[in-house]
């Protein structure tokens, strides 16, 4: 594969988070493109691995243990002499942040701290991409799309950990690596979606479990709205401006946004109905909430990554559905994960759309 320049082929590359829903992914993207890639992720008896994890069987160095260990940090940095840092891991998840509050702090903060602290002490490393989340923003209910400058808060302790994180990184780009040293960026995604998503209380892993339960989902905000995106549209964003760091582009080393297109901003039981059409044993049903606070609103302007990096999604909405909805039918039916199957038309789609990167 040609993609991204032939940039990470023969590079090493360190992914955190690997065994996670987009680790998983990112790993499997950059074996395609010929990279020599190390994960770091929890040990599976800890937090446990993606179930489809193991199915894909990458060739990838599989090591374990927490970021939240600064020595177990250095050590893996220094042995493996990663040339790139993606850097996934994390708590991920609004509502089980509400309950266990510190393990967010400590995870996406400490946790990102140890590994920019690695990668200082650490001779070798060129860049490193840290990707949080479009929840970073102070949010507005704004009609229209937040911006890179806008200003960052958080109400639950993901969101204002992961704004924490921003500001960590904006911190040691300053500090260490204005001039010299690894090329710093950061990378923010709307709603996610795609096959091996295995989170808990997350919308489509839960309507998936409903389904193995043969019972209807209850849904507690229906008329939400998200940016929806495939995992893959912000992944190609990530691997741009991870080609352009390798690259020594120091006017990316800076916050970028990967968002879909606005007619992707849909409520969440319009999202619902589509994948109703695509998989008909799916259904759900309106739940009273629980008063945790949760957006309801919230988009993402992607306007610098589409005009400085000429980034810009290849899929629709319900393309995006569709392909999903597809992953778990096969894998729940016994054939196993396809996320190189379709990791290769989307490869296809973007070379006919004229993509930059493909």
């Amino acid at each position: 594969m040609s993609q991204f320049s032939n940039r990470y082929r023969g590079r090493r590359v360190l992914v955190t988070g690997h065994t996670g829903f987009k680790g998983s992914w990112l790993a499997t993207w950059l074996v395609e493109l010929g990279a020599e890639v190390i994960g770091l992720s929890l040990p599976e008896d800890t937090d446990g691995d993606a179930r489809h994890w193991k199915a894909l069987q990458l060739p990838v160095t599989d090591l374990r243990g927490d970021i939240r260990d600064a020595g177990f940090l250095r050590e893996v940095v220094a042995a493996q002499r990663p040339e790139i840092v993606f850097h996934l891991a994390a708590q991920s998840l609004v509502r089980p942040s509400y309950r266990d509050p510190l393990l967010a702090w400590s995870s996406n903060v400490m946790g990102t701290a140890n590994v920019l602290e690695a990668c200082r002490q650490v001779e070798g490393v060129e860049a490193v991409l840290v990707v949080t989340t479009d929840k970073v923003y102070e949010n507005h209910e704004w009609s229209w799309g937040y911006r890179e400058s806008d200003g960052l808060a958080g109400h639950d302790p993901y969101s204002a950990s992961k704004a924490a994180t921003e500001l960590l990184c904006d911190s040691y780009r300053k500090s260490f690596w204005h001039e010299q040293g690894p090329l710093l960026a950061t990378a923010r995604a709307g709603n996610v979606i795609g096959g091996g998503d295995w989170a808990e209380e997350r919308l489509i892993p839960d309507l998936v479990r409903a389904v193995e339960a043969g019972r209807e989902l209850e849904i507690r905000s229906p008329s939400a709205t998200r940016p929806w995106q495939h995992v893959l549209e912000c992944l190609s964003g990530y691997l741009l401006l991870g080609q352009r760091l390798l690259e020594r582009d120091r006017s990316c080393a800076e916050a970028w946004n990967f968002g879909p297109s606005p007619e992707a901003n849909r409520p969440v039981a319009e999202v619902l109905g589509a994948l109703h059409r695509h998989w008909p044993e799916m259904n759900w049903h309106t739940a009273a909430g629980d008063g945790l606070h949760e957006a309801q609103l919230l988009y993402l302007d992607s306007a610098k990554a589409r005009t400085r990096l000429r980034w810009a999604p290849v899929w629709d909405l319900d393309t995006a559905l569709e392909v999903t909805a597809d992953w778990y039918r096969r894998y729940l039916s016994g054939e196993g994960a396809s996320s190189v199957e379709q990791l290769r038309r989307f490869g296809e789609a973007a070379r006919q759309a004229g993509c930059v990167w493909a």
